[in-house]
């Protein structure tokens, strides 16, 4: 009974553990179904991010595509509107048209800038458009910074200065009363160097003005009327920032005397200067406006752009006499490290120098004690680079005379 009681309990045990296998079979299996699910479901989520980003892609591109298919159309300047939806529109090359104006474009007037088709000139939108964004890429515009102080040397040209350029622009209300007009610009010539820039810079700084800086050369441009166009925008920009100062450097190279014969480009030189003489009659001596030139060659200016009601107040800018030269070199060493130096006898040595040959020589001393480690300029370094700079200054004279 023993033997049998035991073999009862030995066959129940093996059942047992025969149950306890297939169940954590089935845990196993679904275990690893479930591990697969996931797997799946966050393969097909990429795929869809995937297709998602795939289908934005194509749309972009499509739409670009058929933004390149679409015509370009012109910018145009609405001259006068016609009843029944017409225009009369100039093109940039001067040409008029009478158009027809779309049903969306809604509150077009006279000025205003449209765009329209190229085949049939038919005003399809209305465009904002910066009047003023081809001039400035060629004028510099700013609120200077350089002051009175900051100029040595020049105390009779800074007078002069202030008396055509600042006060007018201060005290207008005081030439009315004596009842006088004020010169409308005045003209800077002499040497290179000699701080005719900075002049202009400066009364502009006193008198809290726009600055707007042009190169006479780049007002002559290639095609016939651009560079009139550019002088005309130029002044209407001024008028706009007022009070301004409309400084033209290398004046020379637009208003040299005139010859009755000539090739095409000379003869649009001529044109771009009838009109900066046209702009520099047309606004009155008391506005806020004030034209100031610079030259090099004031023998070669022609007599129209020098005459009075226009530039007519002539200021030599020439190289500086000793005490000028002192004064120069005193401040441009204003925050120079500078031990045991006699300025007087440096100012001495720089006969014939200019205020930017001075600032040369300034610099050119730092070098020198840069490259000995020093912290501080000597009277040594400032005599080798007064010599450097007469050097470099006679080696181009003499590549220039000999090439």
């Amino acid at each position: 009974m023993a033997k049998e009681d035991t073999k009862k309990i030995f066959s129940e045990s093996i059942d047992l553990g025969g149950t306890t296998q297939e169940e954590l079979g089935s845990v196993k299996s679904v275990k690893k179904i479930e591990d697969e699910n996931k797997m799946l479901t966050a393969h097909v989520r990429r795929l869809e991010e995937e297709s998602a980003m795939l289908r934005e892609l194509f749309n972009n591109v499509n739409t670009e595509l058929a933004n390149l298919k679409k015509p370009a159309l012109l910018v145009a300047d609405v001259i006068s509107l016609v009843p029944q939806n017409k225009a009369v529109i100039k093109l940039p090359n001067g040409n008029k048209f009478l158009v027809y104006v779309g049903k969306d474009v809604k509150n077009v007037v006279a000025g205003d800038a449209v765009l329209v088709d190229q085949k049939s000139l038919n005003v399809v939108d209305s465009v904002e458009v910066n009047s003023n964004f081809e001039v400035e890429k060629y004028v510099i515009i700013e609120k200077p910074q350089e002051s009175w102080k900051e100029i040595g040397g020049l105390k009779r040209e800074v007078e002069e200065v202030k008396e055509v350029i600042e006060l007018p622009l201060k005290k207008p209300k005081l030439f009315e009363k004596v009842g006088i007009s004020p010169p409308k610009g005045l003209l800077l010539y002499g040497p290179p160097g000699t701080g005719k820039t900075l002049l202009a810079k400066a009364v502009a700084h006193s008198t809290n003005a726009t600055f707007i800086q042009v190169v006479g050369s780049e007002l002559v441009q290639k095609f016939i009327g651009e560079g009139a166009k550019l002088v005309k925008d130029i002044f209407a920009l001024a008028r706009a920032k007022a009070p301004s100062i409309v400084f033209i450097d290398e004046l020379d190279s637009l208003a040299a005397t005139r010859m009755d014969t000539g090739t095409s480009g000379e003869r649009e030189v001529n044109r771009t200067f009838m009109q900066l003489l046209a702009e520099i009659d047309g606004f009155k001596p008391l506005d806020n406006v004030k034209v100031i030139g610079a030259t090099n060659r004031l023998d070669i200016l022609d007599p129209a752009i020098i005459r009075p009601g226009r530039l007519d107040r002539l200021i030599e800018v020439g190289l500086p006499d000793a005490e000028g030269r002192l004064e120069i070199f005193k401040v441009h060493t204003r925050r120079m490290n500078l031990q045991k130096v006699d300025m007087p006898a440096i100012a001495t040595l720089m006969d014939n120098f200019s205020g930017a040959e001075i600032r040369a020589v300034c610099m050119e001393a730092g070098f020198f004690a840069i490259r000995d480690n020093r912290e501080y300029v000597t009277q040594k370094d400032l005599v080798q680079a007064v010599e450097k700079v007469r050097f470099d200054e006679e080696d181009q004279g003499h590549k220039r005379l000999y090439g």
